[in-house]
């Protein structure tokens, strides 16, 4: 499923429909794009939605973000700057991330493909790349993909919500 955000307020309201359907049981994000397309920035939108009070940045110097005492646990790793040495230290800890009841968020997916839970919502942010930014900075293509059957379930809620807040 395709869905253009043409500016933050409907990035925000994508992040909205994703936080209101988000399944008790959880579910494993896997976040691909360019830098600079919005993964840290719609992860931000939706821990805001969950009621995360605390300052959303992105893991890339850390590689995992914690914040505990919500919904449920959230997990927020970056893959950006880890070379292949690197990815294979965390890769069994990153499938320990994919259990029930937690939400897990990974940017930079594609550098931990190996890892990667196969019950999943992938999602892939992208931006027009010939428009002017002065007038265009925001528009945003997000691209949702469900893998497994509860997630399905959750894109087609997501997609329900996102399209009667237009």
């Amino acid at each position: 499923m395709k869905i253009e955000c043409k500016n933050l307020k409907d990035t925000r309201k994508l992040a909205h429909a994703f936080a209101k359907n988000l399944p008790e049981s959880g579910c494993f994000v896997s976040l691909y794009g360019d830098i600079g397309a919005g993964k840290t920035a719609f992860v931000r939108y939706v821990l805001k939605e969950m009621g995360v009070k605390e300052k959303i940045t992105s893991p890339s110097f850390v590689i995992l973000n914690e914040y505990l005492g919500y919904k449920m646990p959230v997990y927020h790793f970056d893959l950006y700057r880890l070379e292949k040495e690197g990815l294979k230290t965390i890769m069994e800890e990153l499938l320990d991330y994919s259990h029930r009841n937690v939400l897990t968020f990974v940017e930079w997916a594609n550098f931990g493909e190996d890892a990667l839970s196969y019950d999943r919502m992938d999602i892939k942010i992208s931006y027009p790349k010939d428009v002017d930014y002065s007038e265009e900075g925001d528009v945003r293509y997000f691209e949702l993909d469900a893998r497994g059957e509860n997630n399905l379930v959750f894109l087609n809620n997501i997609k329900k919500d996102f399209e009667a807040a237009k």
